[in-house]
């Protein structure tokens, strides 16, 4: 339902400033990609933007996570300030602007360019639609079901690195006594909200993983399936005690250099691990489904396009559109980013070998939709709550979280 501020928006929308003498016209573009390894990818996105069309990328990156950056891009775009493009996860966080009128209509390009006949898995382009129409320009596929090990903690330990959770669990006595800390967690809700759901599709089986999150299932959410799940997320909380880091990248640092045995993440970091120059299964290993099960979730990020009243800043809007999904664009981005292309018919033989694992589950068909797909921001605000109080008081037990969880899968949107 429209809310009346998305319907005073649209009485009040106005331009952004527009077309230098150089450029056809100036196009800003918001991101929250501000770490080394995320702002080497968005360079790539510029790069081609400003040499193969006659515009010019303006960047404009908010510093801090999603969490920060979309409450700045939804009140910049209903205040009547819309930027040319902006980053957001396809899903239904657009949702509101979209019905609301706020949002270009991308389908015209999206026939032309044929996105449905590449775009896999089919989904991610159906999250971009909306009665029928694509407001999104999808741009990779990030999966959040991955545990980074350093090897030079592990060795620090004189151990082996662990082939799944249950083993490095296992293991974390011995990195405490060698100095390491087991885990390494940020400090953010969302992180610690990335952990439960990655350690839910690691432990459970589809069929209660569907239950709680496509048919919201609180009976399944509250029962033994799910018992797992929380108790193995209270040992998390126990093994990250002294991962004093607030922000995900400072964490994937500890794993880095050593100081921490691991990180369940997604699959993001590896752009970190990159640009410290590290190499999987050399200096790291990476775990999809935690080790227990070759399956991944599939979000990720994609652009959308406020309205503009101004024909050339809409004409660039579009070329940035199909630029984002177009081959060469597509290697070059996801290779610094980490994650897996949005094209099913690209060569990715120069990706390194976690990205090769996500290729091969992705190719086989083991993918599940994303929170974002499957649950209201609102939804996702309040489980992210409930984690992150979880997660720091230890005074809460695993039945007394299990029974909120359940509580919030039965009243969720």
């Amino acid at each position: 339902m429209k809310s009346r501020i998305f319907k005073a928006a649209l009485a009040s929308m106005i331009a952004v400033p527009v077309a230098t003498a150089a450029f056809a016209a100036d196009l800003e573009v918001t991101h929250w990609w501000t770490s080394g390894g995320e702002a080497a990818a968005v360079a790539e996105f510029a790069k081609a933007f400003n040499e193969k069309t006659d515009h010019n990328w303006i960047d404009g990156a908010i510093a801090g996570s999603g969490g920060t950056a979309r409450p700045i891009i939804v009140s910049r775009i209903i205040g009547g300030e819309p930027m040319g493009a902006t980053q957001l996860n396809h899903g239904r966080q657009a949702e509101e602007l979209i019905e609301a009128g706020l949002m270009l209509d991308l389908t015209e390009i999206a026939e032309a360019e044929g996105w449905a006949d590449f775009v896999n898995p089919s989904k991610l382009l159906d999250a971009c639609t909306l009665d029928g129409r694509i407001y999104c320009a999808p741009v990779n596929i990030h999966s959040t079901q991955w545990i980074w090990l350093s090897h030079e903690a592990f060795a620090k330990a004189g151990l082996d690195v662990p082939s799944d959770w249950d083993e490095f669990v296992a293991a974390a006595p011995a990195l405490e006594g060698a100095g390491v800390v087991p885990l390494a967690m940020g400090q953010q809700s969302w992180q610690t909200n990335l952990a439960f759901g990655a350690l839910a599709v690691a432990l459970v089986d589809d069929a209660a993983w569907t239950e709680v999150n496509v048919n919201k299932n609180a009976e399944v959410a509250g029962g033994p399936d799910y018992r797992r799940v929380f108790e193995a997320f209270d040992n998390a909380r126990k093994l990250a005690v002294g991962s004093n880091v607030n922000d995900w990248n400072q964490a994937t640092n500890l794993v880095i250099t050593g100081q921490a045995g691991g990180q369940i993440h997604g699959d993001w970091a590896q752009g970190e691990f990159q640009v410290a120059g590290q190499v999987a299964g050399q200096d790291y290993t990476c775990l999809p489904g935690l080790g227990f099960r070759e399956v991944l979730d599939t979000g990720g990020d994609a652009f959308y396009f406020p309205k503009q009243d101004d024909p050339e800043i809409e004409a660039a809007q579009k070329e940035l559109a199909a630029l984002l999904l177009s081959k060469d664009v597509q290697v070059a981005f996801n290779l610094k980013k980490g994650s897996l292309p949005i094209r099913g018919d690209i060569d990715m033989s120069t990706a390194n070998d976690c990205m090769q694992k996500g290729i091969q589950i992705l190719n086989a068909g083991n993918v599940l939709p994303s929170g974002d797909i499957n649950f209201s921001r609102d939804t996702q605000n309040q489980f992210e709550d409930l984690m992150t109080t979880f997660w720091n008081d230890h005074s809460i037990t695993v039945e007394q979280v299990q029974a909120d969880y359940a509580a919030i899968v039965a009243a969720a949107d």
